[in-house]
Order: structure tokens, then C-alpha cells, then sequence
């Protein structure tokens, strides 16, 4: 059982969440910060979302349940929020923001976007917290597969900071002029997924 635990585990939440996919993403929404700065923002990004999806492993089915709060909401709450921020990189607005801002302003901004939306939902969104849900159920009160569930989490976003860290590497040989394109267009296919975690949600909260 273990074995066969950890390598469900390990492939189920590396595909919902996706390190390779959410480059793209990471690349639009830090687009202006300086190098250092995108490195601390993936960090911090990781860090929050291994923090939330271990504690969903362990409290997130009781949670939900307690507060009344359905899966299908979150993917909506998460989308429209997301939306805000892909119609700001879609039309500039975060650029031309971004160049007014003090060193000390950035740096709070930077805080911000590890966050929202890269920790959440991004790394941590509907998917990934409905999977490990799941998994902790299947985990039960073992504490061995409890342990390879917490270390599956690790690998998985240990692997969205390596594509991280490599994402901001690419940006910076962009240039200005293509971090600009790529953030325009980056900013509508993020568009396109927050709607997409809309749909779902409604489908959803329609079907239960």
C-alpha cells in the first residue's frame, strides 16, 4: 500500500498542479519585478501554497464541511479574482502601475502576488486542494502514508519553484520589449483559464 500510495500521490499532484503549466502564469503576473525580487515571490509562493495544501491534507475536508463553503464556490470566487488581474496585464495597467512605484512599494507588491495568485489558486486552487482531499482520505489515519501524502506535496512544489526560478531566467534574456508582448498575451490566455475555473464552478455547483 505504501508504494502504491506514493507514486498515486506523487503523479496525481504533480499533474493538478502543474509546475511546467504554471510558468507562463508566473513569467505574465511578475512581469516589471526585479530578478531578486521574482525569486523571492517563488518562494514565498511555494511556501504558502505547501503550507495550504498541508494543512488541507489534514483539516481541509473538516474545514469545508464546517464553514459551509463547497468546492465549487472556491473555483468561482478564485476565477473572477484571478480574471482581475489578467484584464490589468491584458491592458498594461500593471506596467504602467508598476514603473510609479517605489523600491519599498514593490517589494509589499511582491508579498502580495505570492499570494494571490500564484499560492492561491494557481498552486493551490480548487484542483490541487479537492486532490489532496482525496488523497488524505485514502491516507486515513496512517501515519506512514500521511507522511508520503506531506512528502508528495513537497516534491510537487519543490518542482514549481525549480520552473520558477528557471521561468525568471528566460524573462530577463525577453528583453523590455518582449516581456511587454508576452505580458499582453499572457494576460489573455490567463483570462481565458480564470473563466474556465468559472465555468467549472457553476457546472458544478449545478450538478451537485
Amino acid at each position: 500500500m505504501p508504494v502504491g500510495f506514493l507514486i498515486s500521490a506523487l503523479v496525481t499532484l504533480i499533474v493538478v498542479v502543474d509546475p511546467v503549466g504554471l510558468v507562463p502564469s508566473f513569467v505574465a503576473v511578475t512581469e516589471g519585478l526585479p530578478r531578486r525580487s521574482r525569486r523571492d515571490v517563488a518562494l514565498r509562493a511555494c511556501l504558502i501554497a505547501a503550507a495550504i495544501l498541508a494543512g488541507t491534507a489534514f483539516i481541509g475536508d473538516w474545514l469545508l464541511r464546517t464553514l459551509s463553503i463547497t468546492l465549487p464556490a472556491f473555483r468561482i470566487a478564485g476565477g473572477l479574482l484571478l480574471f482581475s488581474i489578467a484584464s490589468e496585464m491584458a491592458f498594461g495597467v500593471r506596467i504602467s502601475r508598476q514603473s510609479q512605484q517605489a523600491e519599498q512599494a514593490l517589494e509589499e507588491r511582491a508579498r502580495d502576488l505570492a499570494a494571490f495568485p500564484l499560492a492561491i489558486p494557481l498552486m493551490a486552487g480548487p484542483g490541487a486542494i479537492t486532490a489532496t482531499v482525496l488523497l488524505a482520505g485514502r491516507a486515513g489515519s496512517d501515519a506512514a502514508n500521511l507522511a508520503i501524502l506531506l512528502g508528495a506535496i513537497v516534491v510537487a512544489i519543490a518542482l514549481c519553484f525549480i520552473a520558477f526560478v528557471s521561468a525568471a531566467a528566460i524573462a530577463h534574456r525577453f528583453g523590455v520589449t518582449g516581456n511587454i508582448v508576452l505580458s499582453r498575451l499572457l494576460g489573455v490566455v490567463l483570462a481565458a483559464l480564470a473563466v474556465q475555473y468559472v465555468i467549472d464552478g457553476v457546472r458544478a455547483a449545478f450538478a451537485i
